[in-house]
């Protein structure tokens, strides 16, 4: 029989159809009441001062950059850089080319796959202006030292946790250490809205940026004694422009299935840590198999594994086993992003090698992992790469 196990899975049932119901019949679908009270509702949840929805997890990055790079106390410029790990995925880095910034590409730690603060710290040259850590994979960066290095040197820290809700780094919620830090809510994630995604942070002026760029960069969402207001009469008022904005507003059913989510959160979250000690327990000792390590409380967005030793190189096989057992696997992240075309549109640079960024590019991948017990799935899928590791020992 088939081991079957799909990379995600729905997390809804009768709340989330209420939901949507109580929207339908509301006959208001642009963003509204639902989406202000999901907001208010995750500020308080992970304790934050301002919580803001968008429409993805991608926005949510856009946001957040381009409201640090217009922020009036930050001074960012066109063409200061940002350090960013090599392997993420794309919209860690666009947002950086579409606001001007420059991208500088560090190798990760080998153990966790987050940016590995050494490698950070020898990056920095006097262009560079913020670190942009990733939570990969549900796994919390070294925060205690990617904030000293940003301190001691001037720097901005944003935090892209869009695949790490719900983990915490000494007690404290990964994307809450940062200036901002971004969620995803898109159907593989932790919870979900369908499309969806959100930021936070304790910023005044951020939080009043980024209500002006999420809707064309207008004032219309603005207090009288925000930092973008004037003495502009109310009806005026509802069509004065101050940036260059967007249109990334997120739609009332997607703030009504939040609050329903974010309640069910608590035990997602614990069913995916239980399934990740089963996980450990299970590849731990797999010959030619190294799986990420975890720092703080990783919320386990996934399983990485590595193949090395007499395993590496062999990657393309062992995915088709296990797909063809029904186990879907992707790539870590994008891999070494660096290797990809699209780089020749991007301002670049590369700190040093990137040794472990090029073996995760070659030799690793990923599976699901999910909010219900998947014990039988996760020890019959290491039966499964064990025998494929000792028919390929010699």
């Amino acid at each position: 029989m088939r081991v079957s196990f799909p990379l995600a899975s729905t997390t809804w049932d009768d709340e989330e159809r209420a939901a949507l119901q109580r929207v339908i019949e509301s006959g208001r679908f642009t963003m509204g009441q639902e989406v202000r009270i999901f907001e208010e509702q995750f500020a308080a949840f992970f304790g934050s001062k301002y919580a803001v929805m968008v429409n993805s997890g991608s926005s949510a990055n856009l946001l957040g950059l381009a409201a640090a790079f217009y922020h009036p106390d930050l001074g960012l410029q066109p063409g200061d850089e940002v350090i960013v790990p090599a392997p993420s995925w794309t919209t860690t880095y666009y947002p950086v080319h579409q606001c001007r910034l420059s991208l500088r590409f560090v190798d990760v730690d080998r153990e966790t796959l987050n940016l590995d603060p050494d490698l950070v710290e020898s990056a920095i040259t006097p262009r560079t202006k913020a670190i942009f850590a990733v939570n990969l994979l549900g796994n919390p960066c070294n925060f205690s030292r990617l904030r000293e290095i940003a301190e001691r040197h001037s720097l901005l820290l944003f935090e892209d946790n869009c695949e790490s809700m719900g983990a915490l780094f000494d007690r404290r919620q990964a994307g809450t250490i940062g200036l901002f830090g971004t969620f995803s809510t898109f159907f593989s994630h932790h919870i979900c809205t369908m499309e969806g995604g959100v930021v936070v942070t304790d910023d005044r002026k951020l939080y009043h940026t980024m209500l002006s760029l999420r809707a064309h960069g207008w004032v219309r969402e603005q207090p009288q004694d925000s930092h973008l207001s004037d003495d502009t009469d109310d009806f005026k008022r509802l069509f004065r422009f101050v940036l260059p904005g967007y249109n990334l507003r997120p739609l009332e059913m997607e703030g009504a299935l939040g609050q329903t989510q974010l309640r069910k959160l608590p035990s997602f979250v614990a069913e995916r840590r239980a399934n990740a000690a089963r996980f450990t327990n299970a590849f731990g000792n797999l010959p030619g198999v190294r799986i990420q390590q975890e720092t703080g409380e990783s919320s386990w967005f996934g399983f990485a594994i590595i193949l090395e030793g007499k395993l590496a190189g062999k990657r393309a096989e062992l995915v088709k086993v296990l797909q063809d057992e029904g186990v879907e696997c992707r790539p870590i992240v994008a891999g070494n992003f660096t290797a990809n075309p699209v780089l020749a549109h991007l301002d670049h640079t590369i700190s040093g090698p990137l040794p472990v960024a090029e073996e995760i590019d070659a030799n690793g991948f990923f599976i699901g992992n999910h909010h219900y017990g998947t014990g039988e799935k996760i020890e019959a899928i290491a039966d499964l790469v064990r025998d494929f590791a000792l028919r390929h020992a010699a």
